[in-house]
């Protein structure tokens, strides 16, 4: 049973919606998160839904440590002890589940894309106001550490002004139906675009994205399959970002200066930041810190913003959300990429 204690304090019945690939991911973090010290009070693995299969999700309720196991997703939505729940499905699906979750009085955290389109993002972020119950956006990175200290090199002047930023996500994906699927937003674009899109965004929060220009190639069934994207901030700063789910991408994100560079090992997951001059001599490398899976940063500011009353997380504020859809929705446009859903 969840506690609320006030002023902040208490623990968090969490529980998953879904039980795919990164429901399993999520069930590892929380499983981690509850046998340390800085988690284990404030989080508890409540519960977890199919959408229609008990005996699955009584199965993996018992493999993973979970109290309960619903074979359905109205059934975990009813369940008055769930305090928070990690949407886990495709990204076609996410606007819907967030609506009714909320509606039923749930914290929601929407797995990446958030949604499938910015206007459904805007449906999903009024029935926040409107309920003001948490949502925010399960984008792993922007949770991390990795964000702040890179943040720090730049504001250290160690490589100058930063002009420039490149990033590029491409793991061979494809085999995987929702990917290339148009009925559930299927392609690279949402599903690995968006972290380089956000590294970027990250790594340049201080001026807003002018404009951007964008082409694509696609699969037989119409999705795109690899792309490329050129954008200009208001204060004249290039990001470029590449992705490609057929083929294995270096991951690579680089801020340029004019002193120096910066390249950060994983965009996705960032494992270090190597420091190079000019010269492209290195100079130093900074480790980032050890981590349970990852996943533990957005589940505990959504468990913290949850006790707090909160319903938008700092690291990822409802505009921000918005302003990415809004900016994947340009380049869809651009390429002429409509869902069915969107017809």
């Amino acid at each position: 049973m969840s506690k609320r204690n006030g002023a902040g304090t208490g623990t968090i019945n969490v529980a998953i919606l879904g039980v795919g690939r990164i429901a399993v991911h999520m069930a590892e973090t929380l499983t981690k998160m509850a046998g340390d010290d800085r988690y284990s009070t404030l989080i508890n693995r409540y519960a977890v839904a199919t959408r229609n299969d008990s005996e699955r999700a009584q199965q993996f309720a018992t493999d993973n440590g979970f109290e309960k196991g619903y074979g359905s997703y109205q059934e975990l939505i009813d369940d008055p002890e769930v305090d928070l729940i990690y949407i886990a499905t495709p990204h076609a699906l996410h606007a819907e589940q967030a609506m009714a979750c909320m509606r039923a009085g749930k914290n929601v955290l929407v797995e990446k894309s958030f949604t499938g389109n910015g206007k459904q993002a805007r449906e999903v972020m009024a029935v926040a106001d409107e309920t003001k119950m948490l949502c925010t956006e399960a984008i792993w990175t922007r949770y991390m550490p990795s964000r702040q200290m890179i943040l720090d090199i730049v504001a250290s002047g160690e490589i100058g002004e930063v002009h420039g930023i490149t990033a590029n996500l491409a793991y061979p994906v494809s085999d995987k139906a929702r990917m290339t699927d148009p009925k559930m937003a299927g392609g690279a674009l949402l599903d690995l675009g968006v972290y380089p899109l956000n590294f970027i965004r990250m790594a340049h929060p201080a001026s807003d994205i002018k404009r951007l220009v964008s082409s694509c190639n696609f699969t037989e069934l119409g999705v795109d399959e690899s792309l490329s994207t050129t954008l200009w901030f208001e204060d004249g700063v290039m990001g470029v970002m590449s992705s490609n789910m057929y083929a294995a991408g270096d991951s690579q994100g680089i801020l340029w200066g004019e002193k120096g560079y910066m390249v950060v090992e994983n965009i996705n997951n960032p494992a270090a930041i190597n420091i190079f001059d000019g010269d492209h001599k290195l100079q130093r490398r900074v480790e980032v810190p050890t981590q349970l899976t990852g996943y533990e940063y957005q589940v505990a500011d959504a468990a913290h913003a949850v006790l707090n009353g909160d319903h938008e997380c700092a690291a990822m504020p409802h505009d921000e959300t918005i302003a990415m859809m809004d900016a994947m929705d340009a380049m869809r446009d651009q390429w002429g990429e409509v869902f069915p859903f969107e017809k």
